[in-house]
């Protein structure tokens, strides 16, 4: 059950959740910064930043779970559809999701749903080849 729930969802809610509880400008703040060498101010991570890369580890999830051929599978890849439409929704229709940050985490969503179907594809393919009778 849990292989059928499209991941990319969670940063998509805890970006709309920081977005209508402390707004946008929230992404932008500071959480810590990093003494650097090269600048004197050191290197910031914003509350943006750090959801990115969460949003790449989840992705990165996704991507491990798309190798299989089952109905499982092929759920998450519609549910992963559904979830880069109201990405893309939210992001064309309400202002608080028109920033860079949730651009972003909207083209994860696009790049989940494109590599799960090539992936898919790939793999139920090769399923095919060795599953076949050998030429005969």
């Amino acid at each position: 059950m849990f292989s059928m729930f499209p991941k990319m969802i969670v940063p998509i809610i805890i970006y709309a959740l920081v977005a209508f509880i402390a707004g946008t400008g929230a992404m932008s703040s500071v959480l810590f910064t990093i003494p650097m060498m090269s600048t004197p101010d050191g290197w910031g991570l914003t509350t943006g930043d750090l959801l990115l890369v969460f949003g790449l580890i989840v992705l990165f999830i996704e991507f491990m779970q798309s190798s299989g051929t089952g109905s499982t599978t092929i759920v998450n890849h519609a549910l992963s559809m559904i979830v880069f439409v109201i990405a893309l929704a939210l992001f064309l229709l309400v202002g608080r999701f028109a920033t860079s940050t949730f651009f972003i985490l909207m083209i994860m969503t696009l790049i989940d749903v494109m590599a799960g179907f090539v992936v898919t594809i790939v793999a139920s393919r090769r399923d095919l080849a060795v599953g076949g009778d050998g030429g005969a």
